[in-house]
């Protein structure tokens, strides 16, 4: 082990290893940018921590890359090995470290709760379930399906949605619309009694537990009685609640004996990715499915995928079933059982179904999971070459490698009123918008872009290095992480003003501009006193083209806001004649400065309060200077 490794500051990892407890616990190792890289747990952190820096193991190829990136470690002690998972299980969650094997995708589903703590319930759409009175069902795979449902809910049951305290507001506010569209019993006016309102959710109750019969028979006799008296609006408006019925209540296509919820749970795999499918089965109906895609790159085997996936799964949810199928056994299955008997307050078991209807329904979820994988891995290219490939195509038409970061920087002002500056982030090839930052420009007077941008990067990088000064051993925050490349809205005259702040700060780093044509659109990368054409058709001219767009973006809508605020000198207040009330004039007559700009002197005169005096030195105010005009009004 170096020098470099075995030490993070004043962080000895042979000391520390020595000073490990023998209790149960969770490890986070860092790296030297002291980002956390893996997170797990022990039943005893002495031996397990120390395991990983024994040259005498035999350790996988992920291990041994991981084990060569740590340079600390620190750990949490708990008083068992089932408190130290469920740390373990948030810290994933909340960190998503490099070297654990992570879900690509966090999902969140959707429950319809009847809150039937209320004296007069309602029906809801909710992602969490909780511990109290309510009654939920769920969790659906679509949000829309459960939008659908509440809908209908209330057109057949009429069902209140207000969120008035009832009955204590009873009479105090008119009916809302719904009770004149027909979808409410307006409780709130005493128009249905509560033992009456209450039948009617009892019978929607009923619906979301899957008795469909009787609501589809009441609903027949309606429309048929409803077209024995010519009534054809109200007939045709009862098959379409049928229609909605069936649609909701359509058989499904597995069914089980035992009416039981269970979750089956299969995987398919290759050397980069794997797809993890979950069959949802309630009351014995397979109510949906759902497929999440995991990074195998860094996975170990088949059974370790499906263990982190349970943990990670599980975490998130809030329902859990009585049962879950799974391909095969995994570590720590019977802690897993613990756990999540503990969270769902009766007792959870996992089945390896062997033969017969259990196992083929495994066996289906697993050609799922193949087909999902083998469809989205083109998918999955495309994207990668619309992200990180086309980060490092940029990086190869500059010649400097491979790009993961990269900074760009706006000036946006009207005139020079105000001027701001804007940093946008981009991280293998995606916006980074926790690390954009906004600057009102503080040193410079009038519109002199190439001043305020000066301004704006020196306190960038300047704030940079201070925090880096101040805690050498972090390197976490937007400020203190530097790019691989410097992109400039500009050419030779904007990258000169970066390339003079940087060698002033004596750091090196990458600066290219974007050169523009005749539409302000980047024709090419000015790099090295080079202008260095690019394809237009390329993912990379598409990803610069993102970057500027989202540039001009965030610096104008900053400006904007500071505008709304009435923070910002008004372009008009700088003409002479034009005081408070022609300038509110001016603007409700044309609503914008680009308007304006664009009147001529008879056009300014309809405005309310104008002379020609006035008209002219407005006029004349947007015409001395055509040029910086245009530019300024139309970044706006």
């Amino acid at each position: 082990m170096t020098e470099r490794e075995s030490t993070f500051g004043s962080f000895n990892i042979e000391e520390e290893l020595k000073k490990l407890p023998a209790s149960p616990g969770v490890y986070i190792m860092h790296d030297k940018y002291d980002e956390i890289i893996y997170v797990g747990k022990a039943v005893s952190l002495k031996n397990r921590v120390r395991q990983y820096f024994q040259s005498s193991r035999n350790k996988t190829a992920k291990i041994e890359k991981m084990v060569s990136r740590i340079a600390r470690f620190e750990y949490i002690i708990t008083d068992s090995e089932l408190e130290a998972l469920v740390l373990e299980c948030n810290l994933i969650k909340e960190h998503r470290p490099r070297y654990n094997t992570m879900l690509k995708d966090d999902k969140t589903y959707p429950y319809i709760k009847v809150t039937m703590d209320e004296e007069y319930p309602r029906v809801l759409f909710s992602r969490t379930m909780k511990k109290d009175k309510c009654r939920y069902f769920g969790p659906y795979t679509s949000a829309g399906a459960v939008s659908d449902t509440i809908d209908l809910i209330h057109k057949l049951w009429k069902i209140r949605t207000c969120t008035r305290n009832l009955p204590k507001d009873i009479g105090k506010e008119r009916p809302c619309l719904n009770y004149h569209i027909r979808q409410c019993m307006a409780p709130c006016q005493g128009y249905v009694s509560k033992e009456e309102y209450r039948e009617s959710v009892a019978q929607a109750v009923e619906f979301l537990n899957g008795n469909y019969g009787p609501v589809l028979s009441m609903l027949e006799k309606k429309m048929l009685a409803a077209s024995e008296e010519m009534e054809f609006e109200k007939a045709i408006e009862y098959r379409e609640l049928i229609n909605s019925v069936k649609q909701v209540a359509q058989k499904q296509k597995i069914t089980s004996q035992s009416m039981e919820d269970r979750d089956i749970i299969a995987m398919a795999r290759d050397d980069e990715d794997a797809v993890v499918q979950v069959f949802f089965v309630r009351d014995g109906k397979l109510i949906g499915r759902e497929h999440f895609h995991v990074s195998a790159k860094t996975a170990g085997d088949d059974s370790q995928i499906i263990g982190s996936f349970v943990k990670q799964f599980y975490t998130g949810t809030p329902f859990i079933p009585r049962e879950i199928w799974v391909q095969q056994e995994f570590e720590e299955m019977a802690l897993m059982r613990e756990w999540l008997t503990k969270q769902r307050g009766q007792s959870v078991r996992f089945v390896i179904p062997k033969k017969g209807q259990k196992e083929r329904l495994v066996e289906l979820a697993a050609k799922n999971a193949l087909l999902v994988l083998s469809q989205d891995k083109e998918k999955i290219k495309r994207e990668e070459l619309r992200t990180t490939g086309a980060m490092n195509q940029i990086g190869e038409w500059l010649g400097i490698g491979r790009v993961k970061r990269i900074e760009a920087f706006d000036i946006s002002n009207i005139s020079g009123f105000e001027s701001v500056g804007s940093m946008v982030v981009y991280e293998d090839g995606r916006p980074k918008r926790n690390d954009y930052r906004k600057f009102r420009i503080r040193t410079v007077q009038g519109p002199n872009d190439y001043a305020s941008m000066e301004e704006v990067l020196t306190r960038r990088f300047t704030h940079g290095m201070e925090e880096l000064e101040q805690d050498s051993d972090r390197s976490l925050g937007s400020f203190t992480r530097f790019p691989d490349l410097i992109m400039m809205d500009g050419g030779r005259g904007q990258v000169n003003v970066a390339l003079r702040v940087l060698e002033g700060l004596k750091l090196s780093i990458p600066v290219c501009g974007m050169v523009k044509d005749d539409n302000h659109r980047t024709r090419g990368l000015y790099y090295q006193n080079v202008e260095i054409s690019i394809d237009r058709y390329s993912e990379g001219f598409k990803l610069i083209t993102r970057i500027q767009d989202e540039a001009h973006r965030f610096a104008i809508e900053y400006h904007r806001s500071l505008r709304s605020k009435g923070q910002v000198k008004s372009v008009l207040d700088d003409i002479e004649g034009i005081g408070p009330s022609r300038r509110k004039a001016l603007m409700r007559r044309f609503q914008s400065l680009e308007a304006i700009r664009d009147a001529s002197v008879e056009e300014l005169l309809t405005a309310d309060g104008m002379n020609r005096k006035a008209a002219e030195s407005v006029y004349a105010f947007f015409h001395s200077d055509t040029k910086q005009t245009d530019r300024t009004i139309d970044r706006e």
